[in-house]
């Protein structure tokens, strides 16, 4: 299954009905066809691209586009074999020790909620509440941070950001520099945007503790009659 999965295209299969739907438009444009093509070939050597081709819509296959609550903006998957899967500061539940960042989020989500510090690094369980875990670049090759950036993945995710912020009531986390350049694709009006330093070890200390988004989320979910996000994994 999953090597048949490697011979088919980007999108045909990989994406839900429901994003596909909404997407259509996208996947006929000049630049997505180039990078349907770039990264068709990039798969063509298994294992040197992560995540693994059947995960690279994972985030939206997770979320669909009425459910939508939250947005937490990434950057590009782990570059790690086995790391990422498909979702933003996500890894797969076998993945130890955990990334850093990722550490420093949990650090964060523990000092806000007052909770454990999760065992799993595999954030699934808040995709499946509405919580789109979008990274700006969806493809990486193995060892190479950046290495699929600029080939078309940002033009595609923009979209995707500028789509949901015509929704109203969502909350946008922008953690780092690249994230909150996105800031505006977002319609402020109508939804909140919180942000703070990346979760890195290099700039967490310069914010991101104590910025305490996961419970200001939740508050404003509820000022919208919505149900709050069960972040305790």
């Amino acid at each position: 299954m999953i090597l048949e999965c490697y011979k088919r295209s980007i999108v045909e299969e990989l994406i839900n009905d429901n994003w596909r739907n909404i997407l259509k438009k996208e996947f006929k444009k000049d630049y997505f066809l180039k990078l349907k093509s770039f990264v068709d070939n990039s798969y063509l050597k298994p294992n040197l691209v992560f995540p693994s081709k059947e995960l690279i819509f994972r985030a939206l296959n997770c979320c669909d586009f009425e459910k939508i609550k939250v947005v937490i903006i990434g950057q590009d998957p782990y570059p790690g074999k086995g790391h990422a899967n498909g979702l933003s500061f996500s890894v797969s539940p076998e993945t130890f020790p955990l990334p850093k960042s990722l550490k420093n989020i949990f650090k964060e989500l523990q000092n806000d909620l007052d909770c454990g510090i999760p065992k799993t690094g595999n954030l699934e369980k808040w995709a499946n509440q509405g919580v789109l875990l979008l990274n700006s670049v969806l493809t990486v090759e193995s060892g190479c941070p950046d290495s699929h950036s600029n080939k078309g993945w940002e033009v595609f995710t923009d979209k995707i950001i500028e789509l949901i912020s015509i929704k109203s009531d969502v909350v946008f986390i922008l953690w780092g520099n690249k994230s909150q350049k996105k800031s505006y694709l977002i319609n402020s009006s109508n939804n909140l945007v919180l942000k703070a330093p990346h979760p890195s070890p290099l700039s967490a200390y310069r914010g991101f503790f104590g910025c305490s988004h996961f419970s200001l989320t939740n508050n404003y979910l509820l000022s919208k009659s919505k149900k709050p996000i069960d972040w305790v994994l």
